[in-house]
């Protein structure tokens, strides 16, 4: 099993202090609006490698009005095995991991915890633009292989170089030619971890029975360029090179890719689809992605699931919690009131947090 078995905020957005004993259970956090529930989540969130659920710089995340820095630490258990994992940042600087007391890179504790999530700034994505789709790809690709995250800053670091001579209206190919092979060399391997991830989705959903329905997905390039090899990608590059720089930016490469979902039974896009239809796809690839995990790496992540149950009907959460718990996965759900859990009973560990002058407080019960 993947677990933290106690957590503990320091000076971390609305928790000036907070501590949690934790089992293993699903946990139901409950509290009012504006309470602290999300920061929690968020706070778990980054046990796993990225800038957790709200993409958040790591000064961002420090207490108001301190802003002394913050410090997160945990007894995570992993298939029977624990760690102690801290993450931290001091003054803005980019955050720190601690495993067992030793420096680590992200990438490490991403071999560890597996996390992933569903938040209520996801219900747009299937009608707002392709950014926010990849980077939910780019999440569940990243729960697959934690490098994914390694060969995305490489991409985009070489394509900003890449970006600022076309800006400048530089015409000499020299100035080009490691930027691009730079980007190509990454550029393959986010294309091809794509659509590996896809293809677990795919085989996670094939069978399973489920309250939810099937979404298919697809992966699609911009101007069908095609991105299997680094030749391609070069090819790409090199003779797009007249357009970009009329444009001012790169035109073609996997930052171009666009997710495609369909419901599976109506044959309908995600876009088309209704509000209760969208956010119902999207559970079912949370839980896919959950699936696909504890069948790659033989225990099932941690779920984060933002106030996904005021969406929901008494039958459909039921069917959730069903799911999860069929799952043995540690899920952490936020909601106002303890209706929202009644379907869970003692299935689940309750946590609830109040406000108290601005300073969250936690109790775990």
């Amino acid at each position: 099993m993947l677990a933290l078995t106690s957590l503990s905020l320091s000076h971390f957005r609305s928790h000036k202090r907070a501590e949690m004993a934790l089992d293993g259970r699903p946990v139901a956090i409950l509290g009012p609006n504006g309470a602290g529930k999300t920061n929690l989540l968020e706070a778990v969130s980054l046990f796993s490698p990225g800038r957790g659920i709200r993409r958040a710089g790591a000064a961002d995340m420090a207490r108001r009005p301190e802003s002394l820095g913050w410090k997160l630490k945990a007894d995570l258990q992993v298939s029977g095995r624990h760690y102690e994992v801290e993450t931290w940042s001091e003054g803005g600087a980019a955050r720190q991991v601690r495993i067992d007391g030793k420096a680590a890179s992200q990438i490490a504790l991403g071999k560890l915890a597996r996390v992933v999530w569903l938040v209520p700034a996801m219900d747009r994505l299937w009608t707002e633009g392709a950014d926010g789709r990849r980077r939910f790809l780019d999440r569940i690709t990243l729960s697959f292989e934690p490098s994914h995250a390694e060969a995305v800053l490489s991409y985009e670091k070489a394509m900003r170089e890449r970006n600022r001579l076309l800006k400048d209206q530089v015409r000499d190919a020299h100035w080009y030619v490691a930027l691009e092979r730079q980007m190509a060399a990454s550029g393959v391997r986010i294309h091809a971890a794509r659509l590996q991830a896809l293809e677990h989705i795919a085989r996670a959903q094939e069978g399973a029975e489920t309250a939810f329905p099937v979404a298919t997905m697809e992966l699609r390039q911009a101007e069908d360029a095609p991105l299997a090899t680094e030749d391609d990608i070069l090819s790409a590059l090199r003779d797009g090179r007249g357009r970009d720089l009329a444009a001012g930016r790169t035109l073609v490469g996997p930052h171009r890719s666009d997710l495609h979902a369909e419901y599976a039974a109506k044959g309908a896009l995600a876009r088309d689809c209704s509000t209760g239809e969208q956010k119902a796809l999207l559970i079912s690839l949370v839980l896919a992605n959950a699936r696909a995990l504890t069948a790659q790496i033989g225990t099932p992540p941690i779920v984060l699931l933002d106030e996904v149950a005021a969406h929901l009907d008494a039958g459909r959460r039921a069917a959730l919690y069903d799911e999860i718990c069929a799952l043995g996965a540690q899920v952490w759900m936020t909601g106002t009131g303890p209706e929202l859990f009644a379907e869970l009973g003692d299935r689940a560990q309750t946590v609830q947090v109040t406000d108290e002058g601005g300073t969250s407080t936690v109790t775990a019960q």
